[in-house]
């Protein structure tokens, strides 16, 4: 019998200083069997540093057409193509062809990623965003993983503040080129 994915709810009170984004969020989000905590802490958090209209999880990640988050605009056109881990070259190669905006949010070490896309073909690889999270940071968030889970998020100049039921945490996603 196979595994059935877990769901989670997060209430996050997102204050995103640098972009100018305030809003409350309801994440429904199912973590997939084969997720790991990491993973799936770093899918959170990516959806919320990236929150803008026309957001959506994938299908799962069983989808390999398509990536872990997505921005769509109103006509239903790819907006920003966000991955999460350590995709391959062929993928984000891939990706930088579908979309405008290509990111990348990674919990594992940046510059191992950076040396698996060395010598690699990727379509306009200087445009493509890759985002570290700081480990500490999201081994906290892992920690605090529960079915429901309510936090404020304030995002300032790259810092990242989380509160959870006044318990803080804080610590950086760290952006590094691709070339």
């Amino acid at each position: 019998m196979a595994l059935s994915s877990t769901m989670y709810t997060f209430d996050v009170a997102l204050s995103h200083v640098d972009r100018n984004v305030y809003e409350s969020l309801a994440i429904k989000a199912a973590c997939h069997p084969s997720e790991t905590e990491e993973y799936f802490a770093t899918r959170i958090l990516a959806y919320c540093l990236e929150y803008t209209e026309g957001i959506a999880f994938s299908k799962g990640i069983s989808d390999v057409d398509e990536p872990a988050i997505t921005v769509r605009d109103l006509t239903g056109a790819m907006q920003a193509w966000i991955e999460i881990g350590s995709p391959d070259a062929s993928r984000v190669h891939k990706a930088n062809k579908a979309a405008p905006r290509v990111a990348i949010y990674t919990h594992k070490e940046p510059r191992l990623l950076l040396r698996a896309y060395e010598g690699q073909r990727i379509h306009q690889a200087e445009d493509v965003e890759l985002y570290a999270v700081d480990r500490p940071l999201l081994d906290e968030i892992v920690q605090r993983l529960d079915r429901r889970v309510k936090f404020a998020l304030t995002v300032t100049e790259g810092e990242l503040f989380l509160d959870f039921g006044g318990d803080s945490v804080s610590g950086a996603v760290v952006r590094h080129p691709i070339v």
